[in-house]
């Protein structure tokens, strides 16, 4: 494994994107890349769709209505996505990291965590339950799908989100379980703010404090190698 000062990481902002064409772009990118590929990180946004992962029960999808519903390859049950959560997609090679997925997971959280703290906001992960928690409702949740030793899909944090939708299902598969968004919880951040406000926090727990960052456009890409 080469030093992180010795490393690369694309960092892309892709603003809002439909979410089955970037989630088969994540399967493109992983299926393509090879062992010279540079890892990289994707922030987005998606309209209203709910998404059911491999394992999903369809009795924990209570009343979708008019938003669409997609089934996928990404562990967990059902949850939402929508405008105003921000959606982090860390495709990464974890032999690279020497990193189990558990490891991804805490790192993903630990960084929400760190971002809440910003704010004075206490959150804590959940030994039994993956995601981040304020008081008990929830303020992220993640589901990964590791493939070739790659990871793909990631991690949703509410920042600014229409939470009513999160009533039609029972989410993560939890009857009851209560939302909750970084506005609700008094971080006076803009939509735009978080995510350059999040990756140090990430970057700090991959263990990647002085790799160098590169800004990719607006595209999104295939895997290129780099």
């Amino acid at each position: 494994m080469s030093n992180a000062s010795e490393r690369s990481i694309t960092v892309r902002d892709l603003g809002r994107q439909d979410y089955v064409p970037l989630w088969h772009a994540m399967q493109r990118f992983t299926d393509a890349r090879t062992e010279s590929t540079n890892d990289e990180i994707w922030f987005t946004e998606h309209p209203p769709v709910f998404t059911m992962g491999l394992n999903a029960k369809e009795e924990h999808l209570l009343a979708p209505g008019d938003i669409p519903v997609v089934q996928i390859d990404r562990g967990g049950q059902v949850t939402f996505h929508g405008p105003g959560q921000l959606m982090i997609y860390p495709l990464l090679d974890l032999r690279r990291f020497a990193m189990g997925v558990r490891t991804l997971v805490t790192a993903l959280e630990q960084s929400v965590v760190d971002l809440a703290a910003d704010f004075g906001i206490t959150a804590a992960s959940r030994a039994d339950a993956p995601g981040v928690y304020v008081a008990g409702d929830k303020l992220a949740s993640v589901g990964l799908r590791i493939r070739r030793g790659c990871s793909f899909h990631g991690m949703a944090l509410n920042v600014d989100v229409d939470l009513e939708p999160f009533s039609r299902i029972n989410p993560c598969g939890y009857q009851g379980l209560e939302m909750t968004d970084l506005k609700r919880l008094g971080a006076g951040l803009e939509f735009q703010e978080v995510w350059p406000q999040l990756l140090p926090h990430f970057l700090h727990h991959l263990g990647l404090d002085d790799a160098k960052m590169v800004h990719g456009n607006d595209a999104v890409p295939m895997a290129t190698s780099g």
